[in-house]
């Protein structure tokens, strides 16, 4: 999904992909970075992973690896991502790919055990892909950039509820303050419906900053709108868990259907 969002990004941008050769470097600078991200993430969270069924057999609470080798290869691996994006491609594009790392690292990796507020942190440097395939093609921060941004930004907060409501259980064993722990499930669904209506709101972003048109509009409202349907039918759902299972796997579509129109009308 990185490499989707980040690919769309670059094919989205006004200019135009220049150079595929440097775009592929882009993407090979990204994955190394997402990489030592997912690699550090696991190597803090080795002890909560043994709590989650899901998490249980990954390498280092299984014991099939050594925490210590789990660390240098995280730290190998951003640092090398973020020097052939410097290189390679151009400093905004690394900078933009250091500070996800850092942000996702040490700043929502431990605040997760302390607020739900982690959330909205952790979708910051989850929202950046886009941005750096659209800075690896033009070089620059503009408006543009900033909508590809704020439709991942929140598309994530509905997306990840819906995750923690099911996972509720496994979250709380690992000592995760996700909402429907600390507010409760009826808060979660509200929150759900609201952050699914900005949504659909900021998903018009591309259409203020020239990015898109009136074909992009439809898809968007319309997609939008059959989300922010499907959020609603969470408050009177028989089974909770049943629809944000639904809900999870028809957020990824949508968010597709989204970025594969911006590009579409820019090619």
């Amino acid at each position: 999904m990185v490499l989707i969002t980040m690919l769309c990004g670059a094919l989205a941008s006004p200019d135009h992909v220049q150079s595929w050769s440097v775009l592929a470097l882009a993407m090979l600078g990204t994955v190394m970075v997402v990489g030592g991200a997912n690699a550090l993430n696991m190597y803090l969270e080795r002890e909560s992973d043994k709590r989650m069924k899901r998490t249980r057999t990954r390498p280092l609470p299984s014991g099939q690896l050594a925490p210590r080798i789990a660390l240098a290869f995280g730290l190998a691996l951003g640092f090398t991502g973020t020097l052939l994006l410097a290189l390679a491609v151009n400093l905004i594009t690394a900078g933009l790919a250091l500070f996800a790392l850092v942000s996702y690292v040490w700043v929502y990796t431990p605040l997760k055990r302390v607020s739900p507020w982690a959330l909205h942190a952790g979708a910051v440097p989850g929202a950046i892909p886009p941005v750096l395939g659209y800075t690896s093609v033009t070089g620059r921060l503009d408006a543009a950039a900033g909508a590809l941004f704020l439709i991942l930004f929140l598309w994530q907060i509905p997306h990840f509820l819906a995750i923690s409501i099911f996972r509720q259980s496994e979250y709380e064993a690992a000592g995760i303050r996700v909402l429907p722990a600390v507010k409760g499930l009826n808060h979660t669904l509200y929150a759900v419906v609201g952050y699914s209506l900005l949504l659909v709101v900021g998903s018009l972003a591309p259409l203020a900053v020239g990015l898109a048109g009136p074909v992009y509009a439809v898809v968007a409202l319309t997609s939008g709108n059959v989300f922010l349907i499907w959020a609603l039918i969470g408050l009177r759902a028989a089974s909770p868990i049943a629809w944000a299972r639904s809900l999870f796997f028809a957020s990824m579509p949508y968010l597709i259907a989204l970025y594969a129109t911006i590009v579409a009308v820019n090619i």
